[in-house]
This record gives C-alpha cells, structure tokens and sequence, in this order.
C-alpha cells in the first residue's frame, strides 16, 4: 500500500485500509525525512498515528538515529503541521521516546527504537560511513526473530546491540507529555494495554 506520509488524511486511510486485511505480526516505522517542513509529520506524527490507529501488532519497530542524542526535549510551540521546517534530531528523540512508551504502556508489544546507522542512502549520502547491507538486520531481526534479544521490549538498538538512549527517551513525564501533545494534536488517543 502506498501513502503520503507527511498528509494525515492518508496516514489514517492507510491505517484503515490495513486495518481491514489481516492483523499485522509487525511494523517497522521505517520512513523518515532528513530536513525540510516534512520532517515532523513524516517522522513522528505519521508513526504515532498508525501505532493509535491500527490493531496492536506483537512487535513495532520505530527507525531513530544518532541525531536524537541532539534532540532536545521541548514540546511547547513544536509545528506538528510541518507549516515550518522542523528539527530531524528532536524528530528523532520523539521517535524513540514514543517506541519507549509503547512499551511500558502495551506490555503485550514489543516496541523497539532503531539507529541503522548513517548509511550511504539518497538520505545519508554517498559518504556515509556504515555499511549498507547492515542498515535493515537490526530492525529485521527485532521484527522476526525469535533470539532472546529480539523478545525484549523498550530498547534502543544499533547494530543488534542495545544502547543508552538519550535520557529524556526514557524519562517517563517526558514520554506522557508527548502523548498527550500528540493526542491534543492529532485526536487520537493512544490506548494503553
């Protein structure tokens, strides 16, 4: 199924187109936009909506990034809407705190956050120094595998080896104001359980 992410009427028909098919054992949030008035909707409101919207998969997948260490963690006056360029390392604080809080809210799912790494992609540039062919094992690894690493719940991931996010990630206050500026925002709550 193909949807503009950045339009929010077709995050939500692409939540209930999915809806209808069979239920999800995954999704991985994979998409994501490096700069520009898109970043916000595509990388955070795109993903909080589809986790709000659909059927709880047994396992969710949020892409993060190195970035987010940069992200700061300030909700007052962000532009959900994307009128203005937004910040792709507060994007991705917002990303991984959300993953963060799935998990503690929906201890059913497994929700994880993801950085593959700063790959050589139309988004990395030719010059980024990681490996390409290793950009997709982790978030397909925490998707599928049945490893004892990949059942854990609420981490923050590189290269298949867990990692110390940036504090606020994990800060539960934090993680309960973005919820409820997503849901002020949005209309959609996200249920917990």
């Amino acid at each position: 199924m193909v949807a503009d992410l950045a339009d929010r009427a077709a995050v939500r028909d692409l939540a209930t187109r999915l809806a209808d098919d069979a239920p999800l054992d995954a999704v991985i949030h994979n998409a994501g936009v490096w700069s520009g008035r898109a970043v916000l909707p595509v990388n955070i409101v795109a993903p909080y909506l589809l986790t709000a919207l659909l059927p709880a998969p047994r396992r969710l997948v949020y892409l993060s990034s190195g970035s987010h260490y940069s992200g700061r963690p300030v909700l007052d006056g962000v532009d959900w809407q994307g009128r203005t360029p937004g910040s792709y390392g507060d994007s991705k604080l917002y990303v991984t705190a959300l993953a963060a809080a799935v998990a503690r809210l929906r201890p059913g799912v497994l929700s994880n956050a993801v950085d593959p790494g700063w790959v050589p992609t139309r988004m990395g540039g030719a010059g980024a120094p990681d490996d390409l062919d290793l950009g997709h094992v982790t978030q397909e690894w925490l998707a599928t595998s049945d490893d004892p690493g990949a059942l854990t719940s609420g981490g923050y991931w590189y290269h298949q080896e867990r990692q110390e996010p940036h504090p606020s990630a994990g800060d539960v206050a934090f993680q309960d104001r973005l919820l409820q500026a997503l849901e002020r925002e949005t209309g959609v709550a996200l249920a917990r359980g």
